[in-house]
């Protein structure tokens, strides 16, 4: 009875909590600007901390807007997970401004 007891509280608590994450994620969804800039947020965040690598010699080449428009979901995916920058790394803010240009359409602006 009393392991029973045990799991069915630990279930409403993970329950819970799942759903709380959810909400904060719609949130910050929510509190994205629209109209981030490329060339003065992105485009300098990618030159600091991806060409290193992604400079023509590794793919994929981010070295114009046009391959980082046609890699933009591979590059959320990426740094919202933080697998790259390899060797450094993001800030939330420059995650968060890379996410929202992205989910905004991904302008040349």
């Amino acid at each position: 009875m009393k392991n029973r007891f045990l799991t069915i509280l630990v279930s409403i608590i993970i329950f819970t909590s799942c759903e709380n994450n959810v909400e904060e994620d719609l949130q910050e969804i929510n509190d994205c600007d629209t109209n981030i800039s490329f060339n003065e947020i992105i485009k300098p965040i990618i030159n600091n901390n991806c060409l290193q690598c992604h400079n023509g010699s590794q793919f994929p080449d981010l070295r114009n807007y046009e391959s980082i428009r046609i890699n933009a979901n591979k590059i959320k995916e990426e740094t919202q997970t933080r697998r790259m920058p390899l060797g450094g790394s993001l800030t939330t803010t420059q995650i968060e401004a890379i996410a929202c240009w992205i989910d905004s359409g991904a302008l040349n602006n």
